[in-house]
């Protein structure tokens, strides 16, 4: 009975009278723990804003959604070179798939701006740290005009602006996935802090110690 309410709740068709939903359609992010927090998944379109130290499993967490999308996935100012054999592999179609490093910051928001309006790009990546809410605002609409998602990875929550996003996410890692903080829905209540195993989708990257790995113990300098 406890699954059936869950998943007519996550197909908005339960509603309680203490409970206040996200108010924006949604769309599964392929992890179970993380779709019952957002009443769904993540939002059809709007900004999120993804808080997280680099190289934690924040692309991780977003590949399963990512691999869903039928229109184009940009990249704006990644941290690093984008390999194209490695997204491949995970079956994300590179033919579909843009790759933008502008020099200055105007230029990359006015970039994420355009390809979201244009209607061609379901999902545009954009790393920036700082922003400022006339900026967000103006990207909001675009990705409502073109019907796009936007994600805004930042290595940092520390702003006392309040960013008017769709969805703001802090994450941290744990040993089997990572720790994530809902700290603003729009329409919704903020969430503390919970786990998203990955166990599933990435068995590699767990921190256990392998029971078939001998140590050999290192001799200490003299």
């Amino acid at each position: 009975m406890h699954d059936l309410i869950n998943l007519l709740q996550r197909r908005h068709l339960v509603w309680h009278g203490t409970q206040q939903k996200a108010a924006y359609a949604s769309q599964t992010s392929q992890y179970p723990e993380l779709d019952e927090k957002l009443d769904g998944g993540f939002p059809e379109s709007g900004v999120v804003d993804i808080a997280s130290p680099s190289g934690i499993g924040e692309l991780r967490l977003l590949l399963p959604f990512l691999l869903r999308q039928k229109r184009m996935l940009v990249y704006i100012n990644p941290p690093g070179q984008v390999c194209a054999e490695q997204l491949h592999h995970y079956g994300i179609d590179i033919t579909q798939v843009l790759v933008i490093y502008p020099d200055k910051t105007n230029d990359a928001l006015w970039a994420a701006e355009q390809c979201m309006k244009s209607g061609a790009c379901a999902t545009v990546m954009l790393w920036q740290n700082t922003l400022e809410v006339h900026q967000i605002k103006r990207l909001q609409v675009a990705a409502e005009t073109g019907q796009s998602l936007l994600f805004l990875h930042r290595t940092n929550d520390k702003s006392t602006i309040s960013l008017p996003v769709t969805l703001g996410l802090t994450l941290s890692a744990n040993d089997t996935g990572l720790d994530i903080q809902v700290r603003k829905r729009k329409g919704g209540w903020p969430l503390p802090v919970f786990k998203v195993n990955m166990c599933q989708q990435w068995p590699a990257l767990t921190l256990h110690r392998a029971a078939n790995v001998l140590s050999f113990p290192t001799a200490k300098a003299v």
